[in-house]
């Protein structure tokens, strides 16, 4: 009996005792270090957009207020009247924007960084893109350049072809645009109208355009 008292007396004095200071400036530390690496990465977001800050106001859906015939502004060059019956509508997901053939170079000026839902309406004068939250924007059929396939964009990597990616053009410059459709067979459709819509509607020099600029900027 006696050993056994014995016995549990030196387990009991064996035991560790908590360090709660140790624990708690820990947990303090990694809270700071958490806090360093968002500030760093809020500024690098700033930063960026400042840098791009010569990047225009994204065009706007047409309507009676951005038309001569509404007695409102005149449109921009390039903007239709209305933007007319829908070819193809989509739901799904924005991943974001890149300048034209570099996926890693993010654009996030205007809003465009801002990954969300989006809803693509497409029609003969152009693309709408609706994003709940962010801003929507609307590009003209003189603006699209090229629909392809491809698996990543801005830090966003899928499968092989899981990502629906529009080229076009913004105040003088190329960029990507990188969609994914809530159901992805959509895709191929995608790229088939939006190609032929683009070669229907647009100077056959615009595509020279888009391979001297990607591959300028590779």
């Amino acid at each position: 009996m006696t050993s056994q008292l014995i016995h549990l007396a030196a387990e009991q004095k064996s035991a560790e005792v908590t360090d709660w200071a140790a624990r708690i400036g820990w947990l303090v530390g990694l809270a700071l270090f958490v806090a360093l690496v968002y500030w760093l990465m809020r500024e690098g977001w700033k930063w960026r957009a400042t840098l791009q800050g010569d990047l225009p106001e994204l065009p706007a859906l047409p309507s009676p207020t951005t038309t001569l015939n509404g007695d409102g502004e005149p449109s921009r060059p390039g903007m239709p009247e209305g933007p007319g019956p829908a070819r193809l509508e989509l739901t799904g997901r924005y991943h974001g924007s890149t300048t034209a053939g570099q996926w890693l170079d993010r654009i996030v000026a205007r809003g465009l960084g801002t990954r969300s839902r989006a809803e693509l309406t497409l029609t003969d004068a152009g693309l709408e893109v609706v994003r709940p939250g962010a801003a929507d924007f609307f590009v003209p059929v003189a603006q699209l350049r090229e629909a392809r396939l491809d698996k990543g964009i801005a830090g966003k990597v899928l499968t092989e072809g899981g990502l629906l990616v529009i080229t076009w053009e913004h105040g003088g410059k190329l960029l990507d645009s990188g969609f994914r459709s809530d159901h992805a067979a959509e895709h191929n459709e995608w790229v088939a109208t939006l190609n032929d819509l683009i070669a229907k509607n647009n100077p056959s020099d615009n595509k020279n355009d888009l391979i001297d600029q990607t591959e300028g900027a590779r």
